[in-house]
């Protein structure tokens, strides 16, 4: 054999063994696209039912928006008009109700002073003891309408010491 003959086997054993690692490499990458493909297909069919759950829970979130929003807006009407009605309320009965209450405890303070036999003196009729002496506190106080014997507010004040 020549040698030509020899580079010439040298380059189809090469040939030879290029191709084969060609078609291995090929067949391994023909084996990743077959399981690529295997995995898309299993994504696509568990994707698919996700995805109509999601647009159900998206409809069913949109309706209770809705829902919602028609609540708030009544909520906001109901609101108004409260406070369209407070404002008429107080409005209409309020400076009355001032009025008679004011009335009421000047009749109420007028009667308990009677009832408990204290005239009203006149600067005349004063000794001058009662010049002298500072003037003496009422024994009752009123609490939102109500009146408490001054005895109750003397208990208060018993512990404490001066």
């Amino acid at each position: 054999m020549s040698g030509g003959e020899v580079a010439g086997i040298l380059v189809a054993v090469f040939w030879a063994i290029l191709v084969s690692f060609l078609a291995v490499a090929l067949a391994r990458l023909a084996q990743t696209l077959r399981a690529t493909t295997k995995l898309v297909a299993d994504v696509t069919d568990q994707a698919v039912p996700l995805l109509a759950d999601a647009s159900t829970a998206v409809r069913s979130a949109q309706t209770q928006i809705e829902r919602v929003d028609a609540i708030a807006s009544d909520v906001q009407e109901v609101t108004s008009n409260a406070s369209a009605l407070s404002t008429t309320v107080a409005s209409t009965f309020g400076g009355p109700l001032v009025k008679v209450a004011a009335f009421g405890y000047g009749v109420r303070r007028a009667v308990s002073g009677r009832r408990e036999g204290a005239p009203a003196r006149t600067d005349s009729a004063r000794t001058d003891s009662a010049r002298t002496e500072p003037a003496k506190a009422p024994d009752r106080t009123v609490i939102v309408g109500r009146t408490v014997p001054g005895t109750r507010r003397a208990r208060r004040t018993r512990g404490k010491k001066d």
